[in-house]
């Protein structure tokens, strides 16, 4: 098993004047761990878009529980919850990596098309790409943390 953790410490510009990072930034933080997870499997989104291979957000939430603060190291983890060669859904848990402490969790819906927007069913025009997702379907990363 692949251990998908993503630390992440905040840069300045993503925080308020109180220092509390801005909500905008989780949803960039799941990108970035959507990034890693695929460079950790060995796939990564570079050679996905050479193969032609695209996979769009179709939704994005977050649900907010304490506040990141700058200078604070987070870890953020994912789990592939549904996945069917064409459509995706992936949930995301931010731990702070002192504490251990739940700060944030959210998902995020995503679908395969070709670098043209038509949609793509992975499983038998992409056998490789269908197993990155389709090996790791709720396997449960929480624990890793």
């Amino acid at each position: 098993m692949h251990k998908c953790i993503y630390e992440r410490t905040p840069h300045y510009y993503e925080t308020d004047k109180m220092g509390i990072v801005h909500h905008s930034n989780y949803i960039r933080w799941f990108e970035e761990t959507r990034i890693h997870y695929l460079e950790q499997m060995g796939y990564p989104y570079e050679k996905m878009e050479e193969e032609g291979i695209m996979i769009p957000v179709l939704s994005a939430a977050c649900e907010y529980k304490k506040a990141v603060r700058f200078g604070e190291t987070v870890c953020i983890v994912l789990k592939v919850e549904e996945f069917n060669g064409f459509k995706m859904r992936i949930s995301y848990k931010i731990f702070g990596k002192e504490t251990g402490e739940l700060k944030a969790a959210g998902e995020t819906r995503h679908f395969f098309t070709t670098l043209d927007m038509k949609p793509v069913r992975t499983k038998t025009s992409h056998p490789e790409i269908y197993a990155v997702f389709a090996d790791h379907i709720g396997e449960d990363f929480w624990e890793e943390v």
